[in-house]
């Protein structure tokens, strides 16, 4: 059987508690971790969230995984609340949806991306593009 990205985008959001960009504000106000997840073209383009992590999707699991050597100081434990945010909200959800599958339970995105970020008046800057996890350790380490 066969399943459309539709499908599997309404599965993950079955899933997900999705916070609205106030209540995402709120929630990174008391500890949560915002993280957006889009391209660095993206940010230049849009703009960024003041404070908020910059992991690519494609580095999102090796660097928020508890257990990987490649994990970023802020993954200490399954526990750790992780709202993504991508673009709209799409990619973001599935994003989430994997890394609850990794187990971290507290993952979730934020409903209606960067776009309803900055439409609700919350505070954004100048996106920049460039090394995002220069400071990280490598995701594959040589053996």
């Amino acid at each position: 059987m066969s399943r459309s990205v539709g499908d599997l985008l309404a599965a993950a959001r079955d899933r997900l508690d999705r916070p609205d960009p106030q209540r995402a504000a709120a929630l990174a106000a008391a500890g949560a971790h915002l993280v957006d997840t889009r391209p660095g073209w993206q940010r230049v383009e849009e703009g960024a969230v003041p404070g908020a992590l910059v992991i690519e999707r494609n580095h999102l699991e090796w660097r928020l995984d508890p257990a990987s050597d490649a994990r970023i100081p802020e993954a200490v434990d399954h526990d750790v609340a992780w709202i993504l945010f991508c673009s709209e909200g799409y990619s973001s959800s599935l994003a989430a949806a994997s890394l609850q599958d990794l187990g971290l339970h507290r993952a979730t995105d934020l409903d209606g991306g960067f776009r309803a970020w900055a439409a609700a008046g919350l505070p954004t800057e100048e996106g920049r593009d460039g090394p995002t996890d220069a400071t990280r350790p490598p995701l594959h380490r040589s053996t």
